[in-house]
């Protein structure tokens, strides 16, 4: 991602809603599926549309500096990022297990930052937060750190 990514602008309410709906949509179905029971992304990709929205919540918190804004939107863009890691198109739903690690580094890095009542009060899944952080944190964090995105992040933490 060049920095010309970081400036384009958030998507609106509606296609925020709308990917939401979708992604949880898929998500559900790939679930039920033969591959999606057996799939060793399962733990990470059931996080997916929960890290989507929490990261976007926390975009439009004022109590969010914006150096940490930066990284947001950056984890945010690699959501919809048609290339990445694990690319949807060719993985299906367990293409968003790499956007779930990008989205659990970053949510780590800001639950150091700011008190985690700011970030857990923006967290609609059905687990508790820190404890879903925690879990795939240990593996998520080694991940995130060799993945491009997860080095843009490092970078905005220096």
């Amino acid at each position: 991602m060049t920095n010309d990514t970081l400036k384009k602008p958030l998507p609106n309410e509606e296609e925020q809603r709308d990917f939401y709906q979708k992604l949880r949509y898929k998500i559900h179905n790939w679930v039920e599926s033969k591959d999606g029971k057996g799939s060793k992304f399962l733990k990470y990709v059931l996080f997916a549309p929960d890290f989507f929205h929490l990261l976007m919540k926390m975009m439009l918190d004022s109590r969010i500096d914006s150096k940490s804004k930066s990284m947001i939107g950056a984890g945010i863009l690699y959501f919809f990022a048609p290339v990445d890691l694990l690319p949807e198109v060719l993985m299906g739903p367990a293409g968003f297990a790499d956007d779930v690690v990008v989205a659990v580094y970053i949510v780590n890095s800001l639950l150091n930052k700011y008190p985690k009542e700011i970030v857990t009060s923006h967290w609609a899944g059905d687990e508790d937060l820190l404890m879903v952080v925690s879990r795939l944190a240990s593996t998520g964090n080694k991940w995130a750190s060799r993945l491009p995105a997860g080095k843009m992040v490092k970078r905005f933490l220096k």
